[in-house]
């Protein structure tokens, strides 16, 4: 579809493949509207959707998407917005170490999947049929397993595989998502990016800093590409029909039978509805 007039909701875009991805439809013709915690860095995106497309009115909303409040007041603020053509669910994190937030949520958890789940909610009646809600997981999720007893990993946390579980967390959460969404016109897709060499996994500390410090030189692609797969999804007239599919280089690939369960998706996303409140 022409981006051209088109508002997207992007959060977490003030580095890596969101803030590509923010640039690249801004170009496309598209006006902005994202989430940031960092001021000086959303400025820095900011100039940079001036230059992309100095016509759209581009917005930023400062907020934690850690914690349940602001995750809420800022989907109410983003729930202003007339009308909302794509939203693409982006932000997240590995954390070495376990923290709580002051919900009592595991740090993982809340952010890369309760921020997720939070937002789309409290913004799908601003989606019209031929919206679309694009959300970022990964091939991490291959090899985890939920453990619904222990949805906040209190018991022996090592930070990858708490990653992993977040990244199922959203595969999941896209797919039940999908079926709600079905009839609706809007669709929803999850999607790998790819290994990325980005800020992300910079603060994370520990051995698993060392480890993406020297696999990312290596292996990792650019957040040029790993934004591709987001561009294609938010704006290919290609994948206009298309919902509840989950991919990798622009094209539908299949999860893990764990990231395929209906039940675990619907579960889930019960859960996640009573922590939400």
């Amino acid at each position: 579809m022409s981006m051209q007039g088109k508002t997207v909701v992007i959060t977490g875009a003030t580095s890596g493949i969101g803030e590509v991805a923010a640039i690249r439809l801004a170009e496309q013709g598209a006006r902005i509207v994202f989430t940031a915690r960092d001021k000086a860095r959303a400025e820095g995106t900011m100039t940079a959707l001036r230059k992309a497309n100095a016509k759209a009115d581009h917005a930023v909303h400062m907020a934690d998407l850690s914690r349940l409040s602001e995750m809420k007041r800022v989907g109410a603020e983003l729930a202003r917005e007339p009308v909302i053509d794509v939203l693409v669910n982006n932000a997240g994190a590995l954390f070495n170490r376990r923290q709580e937030t002051e919900d009592g949520l595991e740090m993982t958890f809340a952010l890369n999947h309760m921020a997720y789940f939070v937002v789309t909610n409290l913004l799908r009646d601003k989606l019209k049929p031929g919206a679309r809600i694009v959300t970022v997981a990964s091939n991490a999720h291959r090899g985890a397993r939920l453990d619904f007893d222990d949805l906040q990993n209190r018991r022996n946390y090592v930070g990858f595989p708490v990653y992993s579980k977040s990244k199922l967390c959203n595969i999941l959460f896209n797919r039940e998502l999908a079926r709600r969404l079905s009839g609706s016109g809007v669709t929803a897709n999850a999607l790998h990016p790819g290994f990325v060499a980005t800020r992300f996994g910079d603060d994370s500390g520990g051995i698993m800093r060392t480890v993406l410090k020297v696999a990312k030189p290596i292996g990792a692609i650019s957040p040029e590409e790993g934004a591709q797969t987001i561009l294609y999804l938010a704006s290919s007239p290609q994948v206009a029909g298309v919902s509840g599919e989950y991919f990798y280089e622009c094209k539908p690939t299949t999860p893990t039978a764990e990231a395929r369960n209906d039940e675990d998706a619907k579960r889930l996303w019960e859960l996640s509805e009573e922590l939400a409140g």
